[in-house]
């Protein structure tokens, strides 16, 4: 007698879907289309799993929905689909949940709470709502082994990494390195270059931006430079977007190829003469062309019409090791401690890079190597040396006079935070060393998980070298037929072409610890 499908006299959805879930329990229909086709091509399936700290939602059915239908769809065509099941339950979500139910910081583990202790929170926490999730899997009608699951904090789960780790390690592909990472102070952690590209992550935001002077040094280095404006002190014109990071300034990076215009003007602030220096197709961004070549003699200081002329040009080669006197001098950025952190330093000079074009700001860079990957690539390539002068926690270090101890960014939601850029920026006025100051609208990116801003920051981390596969992973993308095609050639396609060596180092407690042990001297070490 042929199958015929049950017929339904009326609509009642929620009553179907029970009918059927009770068919599929009493007749184990999962395990019997895994059991059946024993011995078929497996389609290996681990499910990328879920935090069961955190309830779930409609946005967990939906993907949960698509990797069925991919499932269901290869058990059909005969392969063996096991359904790795598995719980996620290191990362920040959790330690974050943590904190705020005790009521501390990041900064706490170890003083007010050990780390053992704070790891046994984590643990107890972790699961919480794991019934949850087990019910919406059952009800929802997703197969996958329950029974068995991976789950990341359990010592079969971290080994099998470890074992992982140590097949790159003897490859030459995990390395250790200090570089420029985004780091976020609000979680205490750096990011991947995957969590930066999050959805969402991005965000329009008003910063105070500054066009600021940096006052060359007369000398024998820079003396045609001088000879253009009479031996009258002339200024480096440098823009940032980020002024906190002004007091780590160590160079002035300029376009080798790039023409640079010596101009004669008044400070916009002050109404002193001064004589600048900036990219040559740029200076109409800064000036009013009929008020060239104006009258000089005529200038009433506040008026918004302020001659300017040229006095020379330069092409960016030529300023190349010209000094420069430090923008903002502290005990804390003194060279003597620039020297100790990094012996033999020559900052505070003029240097070339490729990186510098001519779509925004001056033409000159302000170079931090702390804070840039650009500016630390510079920095080393010229032995400017680095200074670190905020802390982890995204405020100034001690030994920075009036700003010591505040943060780059409002980082604890204070009512009451003024923001020290303007501050560092209202200093410069006063000291005829700002050119511009004005808020500027930019896209930037943000903690995926706290919301709050990140900071590019120097890490000592361990990265897997994803770009030694880069071609191929290229190649392979290039082979999947992506629905729509712009996903592969788009998002997808731009990151791997864009691709840099994958961070696995979390500045966290609870989490899965890298089996590498090295002496302090690091000369001998173990994976």
């Amino acid at each position: 007698m042929p199958l015929k499908y049950k017929e339904f006299t009326q609509l009642n959805l929620p009553a179907i879907g029970s009918d059927i879930l009770k068919k599929w329990n009493e007749h184990n229909t999962f395990g019997k289309s895994v059991s059946s086709r024993e011995g078929h091509e497996p389609f290996v399936f681990y499910e990328g799993p879920p935090s069961a700290n955190g309830m779930p939602g409609i946005h967990h059915v939906i993907s949960r929905t698509l990797k069925d239908l991919v499932c269901r769809y290869k058990t059909m065509r005969g392969f063996q689909v096991k359904r790795k099941g598995g719980w996620d339950t290191h990362g920040l979500p959790v330690e974050l949940g943590v904190e705020k139910e005790l009521g501390i910081t990041k900064e706490d583990i170890g003083t007010k709470i050990s780390v053992e202790e704070y790891n046994k929170e984590c643990r107890e926490v972790v699961m919480r709502y794991k019934d949850k999730w087990d019910d919406i899997t059952r009800q929802m009608g997703y197969w996958v082994d329950l029974e068995n699951p991976y789950v990341t904090f359990e010592n079969q789960y971290i080994e099998t990494l470890w074992w992982c780790l140590r097949q790159l390690y003897d490859k030459g592909l995990l390395y250790e390195s200090v570089s420029i990472q985004p780091y976020s102070p609000a979680a205490g952690t750096g990011l991947s270059s995957h969590e930066l590209n999050q959805p969402g992550t991005y965000k329009d935001v008003k910063d105070t931006s500054a066009v600021v002077m940096f006052d060359a040094i007369n000398n024998e280095a820079s003396s045609k430079l001088f000879e253009t404006t009479s031996g009258e002190p002339v200024f480096f014109l440098a823009w940032t977007t980020t002024p906190w990071t002004l007091p780590s300034n160590l160079g002035l990076t300029v376009g080798p190829q790039i023409q640079y215009s010596v101009v004669s003007t008044f400070n916009p602030y002050t109404f002193l003469p001064i004589n600048v220096v900036l990219a040559t197709p740029l200076v109409s961004k800064y000036f009013k062309a009929e008020q060239e070549n104006g009258d000089f003699g005529t200038y009433t200081p506040g008026d918004k019409n302020i001659p300017w002329k040229t006095l020379g040009t330069f092409k960016g080669s030529e300023l190349e090791g010209i000094l420069y006197n430090q923008l903002l001098p502290f005990e804390a950025n003194n060279l003597d401690s620039i020297r100790e952190i990094s012996p033999g330093a020559e900052p505070f000079r003029v240097i070339t890079g490729d990186f510098v074009t001519t779509e925004d700001g001056t033409g000159i860079v302000h170079t931090a190597p702390a804070f840039g990957a650009d500016d630390y690539k510079a920095g080393k390539k010229n032995n400017l040396g680095i200074l670190t002068l905020v802390d982890k926690e995204g405020k100034f270090i001690d030994g920075l006079g009036e700003f010591s101890g505040r943060f780059v960014k409002n980082y604890k939601d204070d009512a009451n935070y003024a923001d020290v850029n303007v501050d560092i920026s209202v200093k410069l006025k006063k000291e005829n060393r700002a050119f511009k100051v004005e808020k500027y609208e930019h896209n930037y990116p943000h903690c995926w998980r706290t919301d709050k801003p990140i900071i590019y920051y120097p890490l000592d981390a361990w990265f897997i070298k994803t770009t030694a596969a880069k071609d191929r992973m290229v190649e392979l993308n290039n082979t999947i037929q992506w629905k729509p095609a712009s996903t592969g050639t788009g998002r997808f396609g731009n990151w791997l072409e864009n691709m840099v060596d994958w961070n696995l180092s979390r500045s966290r407690f609870w989490g899965t610890p890298l089996p590498i042990w090295q002496t302090e001297d690091r000369k001998e070490q173990i994976c």
